[in-house]
């Protein structure tokens, strides 16, 4: 059966007049749908949700707010409204018209890279499928599956450009993007942290801070491309994946909270205390931080890449907010990096700065998280306790790049393996740690109810109270 495109799939791509696209869309979007219906949230598809909608990329279209069915979900294509005279903004062709064609010399790259985002987009949908049946309150349940429809039409603006400009090998990759699945021994997803498990809420929250934020990174660098539509279409997901991020930098903090009361009213910050107690202890907070800022830092890439120097050459990907610099063409810039000296030490190490774009866009990344834990910290320092979030050294735990698999402690300094071994227990979540924070995940189903890890949020969704029924259960 034809689908209505001005009604099925919103869009500002004139898909009711391109009928190439049509058929190719017409076929995939049953298979998109037996995705959604295996391998996504598929014990809540029956519920309604009050979920946000993007019709339209202007100020009134692109949040429409509702109650729908996740499957009915109206999964849109929209790329920002275009620039006029647009030109490329860095590398060789600094100055040109931006390409609104793919080049032909470029299409294996452009191809390979716009796979790769779009696969992080089904992943973290198949990663957090069972959190639904422990959310901590029916505010969370829905903001979990806010993410994941959003997360569904982000694969949607990856499937339009394979298919709108890559033919036969664009629309193999996106059948391809639906074949892989996260953690499958055979057929996993293409970056690591995207086949990590997500059992719990804790996860929940430091995955949408930190990966989310990793996301957040990768598609600034993209909306900078010369390849116009691709910049568009990130440009637009940007805003969306804004409010992954606020999902995971209030859960944290709303965990804090909930700790700091607890520890108040205990009067002790003694972690076995506060688990007894039923809150998640600061320390064991700072472990699970640990983990996900370092896996999430692997995905940017090697410190020094000839794959990101060639992409910033010709113009595919930039760096995030390209003209806050001064030099857009960096051909004779250099970069100071610290590398293993091979000898338990750290030595300095000059490469060519478009060499080292993958790191300059990570220590971005950083900076960014930073501020996040800056935020919690505020509320630790003004509860009166001594205790503070850190972020461990770009250095740790790394499995790509110059440091992959050189043990380090959190700081960053180099140690013996046995060393390593011996304390990585207390730098990262063990099993006591993740059986406890199992324990805690049950699920909390009254309008207006949390469970008791954590705190309530300041306000509701869209001038909706805390006690709304979010996702209506009955």
């Amino acid at each position: 059966m034809a689908i209505d495109y001005a009604e099925r799939i919103p869009n500002n791509v004139e898909l009711s007049t391109n009928r190439t696209l049509q058929r190719a869309l017409e076929q995939w979007q049953p298979a998109f749908l037996s995705w959604w219906k295996e391998m996504g949230p598929t014990d809540f598809n029956a519920l309604d949700v009050y979920l946000r909608t993007a019709i339209s990329v202007d100020t009134k279209g692109w949040a429409n707010y509702g109650y729908v069915r996740m499957p009915d979900y109206r999964w849109g294509i929209f790329l920002a409204e275009p620039e006029a005279d647009r030109r490329i903004g860095f590398g060789d062709d600094f100055g040109n018209p931006v390409w609104q064609q793919v080049p032909g010399e470029y299409r294996s790259q452009l191809r390979r890279l716009i796979v790769t985002q779009g696969d992080t987009e089904p992943a973290s949908v198949e990663q957090q499928r069972l959190l639904g049946h422990t959310a901590p309150s029916l505010y969370d349940l829905r903001n979990l599956f806010q993410v994941n429809v959003e997360e569904g039409r982000h694969l949607w603006a990856m499937v339009y450009l394979l298919h709108a400009y890559f033919g036969r090998d664009g629309r193999e990759e996106a059948e391809e993007l639906l074949a892989r699945h996260s953690g499958d021994a055979d057929n996993p997803r293409i970056l690591g942290t995207f086949n990590e498990p997500i059992t719990d809420w804790l996860s929940f929250f430091m995955f949408t801070f930190f990966t989310d934020r990793d996301g957040k990174f990768q598609l600034k660098s993209f909306a900078e491309s010369s390849f116009d539509p691709l910049a568009r279409t990130c440009r637009f997901m940007l805003t969306e994946e804004a409010h992954h991020m606020f999902v995971g930098d209030t859960g944290i903090s709303r965990v804090t909270k909930r700790t700091l009361e607890v520890m108040k009213e205990l009067g002790t910050d003694e972690p076995a205390a506060i688990r007894r107690a039923g809150a998640l202890d600061l320390p064991t907070i700072q472990r699970y931080l640990n983990f996900w800022f370092s896996s999430s830092l692997d995905l940017f890439g090697s410190e020094a890449s000839s794959n990101a120097a060639a992409y910033f050459a010709q113009g595919i990907k930039g760096r995030p907010d390209e003209k806050k610099y001064d030099d857009h063409i960096v051909r004779d810039a250099t970069f100071e990096l610290d590398v293993p000296d091979g000898n338990g030490g750290v030595r300095r190490e000059s490469v060519a700065m478009r060499n080292a774009m993958n790191e300059v866009v990570r220590n971005s990344y950083t900076e960014d998280c930073m501020r996040g834990l800056n935020r919690w910290n505020k509320l630790i320092e003004a509860a009166g306790h001594a205790f503070r979030f850190s972020l461990p050294s770009t250095r740790f735990r790394r499995t790509i790049g110059n440091w992959a698999g050189v043990p380090t402690d959190p700081s960053g300094r180099p140690i013996a393996q046995d060393e390593y071994d011996a304390q990585v227990a207390s730098w990262l979540p063990n099993g006591d740690d993740r059986a406890f924070v199992a324990s805690l995940m049950r699920r909390v189903i009254e309008p207006g109810k949390m469970a008791a890890w954590i705190a309530p949020p300041e306000k509701g969704i869209k001038d909706r109270p805390v006690d709304y029924e979010y996702v209506r259960l009955a």
